[in-house]
C-alpha cells in the first residue's frame, strides 16, 4: 500500500492509484466518465500572474479527447500585451495532465487543467514565464548537476467588518486562535482547498499585522507550503492565490496580498525558501552545518539581489514595505534566525533532534531519525506582487550563479552578519552593506545592469527583460517613498490602486 496515494487529498490520486506525475489523458477521461464530471477548464497564467480560464463544456467522448490532445488558441496579445504583438498573436494552450484537479467552487461537475504556451510552429512559447522558468531550472541541472526545491510563505490580509468581540492586540496577532483570530475558518477551509488541488502545504497560522481602522477590521494570515520541485512550487502558489481570493469573495470580505496596506503597520511578505538536492538527498548540510553549496547559493542570491527584485517587488508599494525596521529586509546580508536580514538561514534541528521528542514524551526513546533534510534558506524581500514564475526562474539563475562564482565563499563570508546586525552598536557594519533598490526605477537600473546574467544561456529572452525595465521604468517612482512621506492619504490612496497585485 503507497500511503503516498491512499493518503493524499487530492481525490484523482486516490481514484487513479497513482502519484499526478503519471497521469495521462487515458486516466483523465476515465476519472471524468466515472464522476460525471461535465466541464473542463484550461488555466494558464497572463502577464499580471493571476490565472486566467478557457472553460469547455463536455459534449462527447470525441469532444474530450480533443480537447485533451489538442488544446486550444487563445489571443496572447492580449495576455502578454508587453511581450507580443497583436499581428502574430495567436499561441496554442496544451494540458499538462499531471495539474489536474476538481474545481473546489463550480456548481457544475468541473475539472481544471493548468496549461503551457506554444507557438504557431509547435514550439514553447519563448516569452512564457512558465517555459523561462522551465529552463532556468534546466540550465542550473546542467551545469551543477544539482536539483532545486522551492516553497512559499503567502501572507495576506483578511479585511472585513470590524468585531466588537474578542478583539486581538494591534500588531499582535502572531499565532492567534480564534475567536480572536477571526477568519481562521477562512484559512483553514482555503488549505484543505488547496490540498485538494495538489497543493502541498506545511502549515497555516494567523500572523502579526492586526488592526482597525475606519470601522474595518485587517488581519493578516499565512499559509506556508512545503518544498517541492521548482514547477511545482510556482503552481501551488498561483492556485492558492486563486483560492483565497475566490473564497474571500464567497463570505464577502477582501483578500489582498498586497506589500503594504497602510503605514505604521505589518507589511505582507512572500518569503521563497530553496534547497538544493543531489541524487534526491539535501546538499545544504555537512557535518551539522551550512555546507559549502548552501553558502554559494546564498552568495547567489546576494549578488543578484537588486536585480530580483524586478521580479519579485514589481509595484511602487513593494518598496513602503523595505523599510528598516519592519522584520523586512533592506541590507544585502544573509544571518542565522534573523528577520531582517535579506537571505535567512532558519532553525534547522541540527542540534537539539531526538532529545526534544524525548523531553517532552518521556516513554519516547530518544530519535535516531535525521531531520537534516529540513533546512532551507529563506529569501525574505519578494511579496505577492511577484511575477511566481519568472522569480523561480531568477533564483534557479542566482544559484545557478553562485555555484559558478570563483569567490563565492568569500562573498558568502563578507556578506554574513550576526543576529543584532541592527543594533545602534552595529550600525558601522550595516553602513558597509549594499542596499536593495528604494522603488521599481532603480530595480529597473539593477536588471539593466546585471541582465547578462539572466539572458546567459538563453535563460531569459531579450525582449522579457526589456519588457519588465519599461514596466517597471513606467511606474516613475524614484522620489515616490520620500514624496509622500508626510502624507498618509497619498500613500493610502496608492495601496488601493495596487490592492489586487499579483
Amino acid at each position: 500500500m503507497n500511503d503516498a496515494v491512499v493518503l493524499n487529498p487530492n481525490p484523482l490520486i486516490r481514484y487513479l492509484d497513482k502519484p499526478s506525475d503519471e497521469f495521462t489523458r487515458a486516466d483523465l477521461i476515465r476519472f471524468i466518465e466515472a464522476h460525471g464530471i461535465q466541464m473542463v477548464n484550461f488555466r494558464y497564467a497572463g502577464a499580471d500572474g493571476r490565472l486566467k480560464t478557457l472553460n469547455f463544456i463536455i459534449k462527447s467522448r470525441e469532444h474530450l479527447e480533443n480537447i485533451l490532445s489538442a488544446g486550444e488558441r487563445v489571443d496572447g496579445s492580449s495576455l502578454f500585451p508587453h511581450y507580443v504583438e497583436a499581428g502574430s498573436s495567436d499561441l496554442y494552450v496544451i494540458p499538462r495532465y499531471r495539474t489536474a484537479f476538481i474545481n473546489p467552487f463550480s456548481e457544475i461537475p468541473t475539472l481544471d487543467i493548468l496549461c503551457s504556451y506554444y507557438d504557431k510552429d509547435g514550439n514553447p512559447f519563448e516569452s512564457s514565464p512558465e517555459y523561462i522558468m522551465r529552463k532556468a531550472y534546466k540550465s542550473l541541472k546542467a551545469v551543477t548537476g544539482h536539483d532545486f526545491e522551492v516553497m512559499g510563505e503567502l501572507e495576506y490580509y483578511v479585511i472585513s467588518e470590524k468585531d466588537p468581540l474578542y478583539e486581538a492586540a494591534d500588531q499582535r496577532g502572531y499565532h492567534e486562535s480564534s475567536p480572536f483570530c477571526k477568519w481562521e475558518a477562512l484559512r483553514t477551509e482555503a488549505m484543505q482547498a488547496i490540498a485538494h488541488c495538489g497543493g502541498f502545504i506545511k502549515y497555516g497560522h494567523s500572523e502579526v499585522g492586526t488592526f482597525t481602522e475606519s470601522g474595518l477590521l485587517y488581519e493578516q494570515n499565512e499559509i506556508e507550503f512545503t518544498p517541492v520541485r521548482l514547477e511545482d512550487a510556482a503552481e501551488q502558489l498561483l492556485i492558492a492565490k486563486w483560492i483565497l481570493r475566490s473564497l474571500a469573495y464567497k463570505h464577502g470580505v477582501t483578500v489582498t496580498f498586497a506589500p503594504k496596506i497602510t503605514t505604521g503597520k505589518a507589511g505582507s511578505g512572500m518569503h521563497i525558501h530553496t534547497r538544493l538536492l543531489k541524487g534526491g538527498k539535501s546538499v545544504m548540510l555537512d557535518k551539522g552545518k551550512l555546507s559549502d553549496t548552501a553558502r554559494k547559493a546564498i552568495a547567489g542570491y546576494l549578488t543578484l539581489a537588486r536585480s530580483l527584485t524586478a521580479f519579485g517587488n514589481t509595484i511602487p508599494t513593494s518598496y513602503f514595505r523595505l523599510v528598516p525596521h519592519q522584520e523586512a529586509p533592506t541590507n544585502i546580508c544573509w544571518g542565522d534566525r534573523n528577520r531582517s536580514v535579506l537571505v535567512r538561514v532558519p532553525l534547522g534541528w541540527t542540534g537539539a533532534q531526538g532529545g526534544m521528542l524525548h523531553d517532552a514524551n518521556p516513554l519516547e526513546a530518544v530519535s535516531e531519525y535525521s531531520f537534516s533534510d529540513k533546512q532551507t534558506v529563506e529569501f525574505r524581500c519578494p511579496d505577492g506582487s511577484a511575477d511566481i514564475y519568472l522569480l523561480f526562474a531568477g533564483l534557479a539563475v542566482a544559484a545557478r550563479h553562485g555555484l559558478e562564482m570563483k569567490n563565492a565563499l568569500e562573498f558568502a563570508e563578507k556578506t554574513y552578519v550576526d543576529v543584532n546586525i541592527f543594533d545602534d552598536k552595529f550600525r558601522e557594519r550595516a553602513s558597509e552593506l549594499e542596499h536593495l533598490p528604494t522603488s521599481c526605477w532603480e530595480s529597473a537600473e539593477a536588471l539593466q545592469a546585471q541582465r547578462a546574467i539572466y539572458q546567459a544561456k538563453g535563460v531569459f529572452p531579450k525582449k522579457i527583460i526589456d519588457g519588465i525595465i519599461g514596466k517597471l521604468k513606467s511606474f516613475d517612482d524614484q522620489h515616490l517613498r520620500t514624496d509622500l512621506r508626510e502624507s498618509e492619504k497619498e500613500v493610502i490612496r496608492l495601496v488601493n490602486r495596487f490592492l489586487h497585485c499579483g
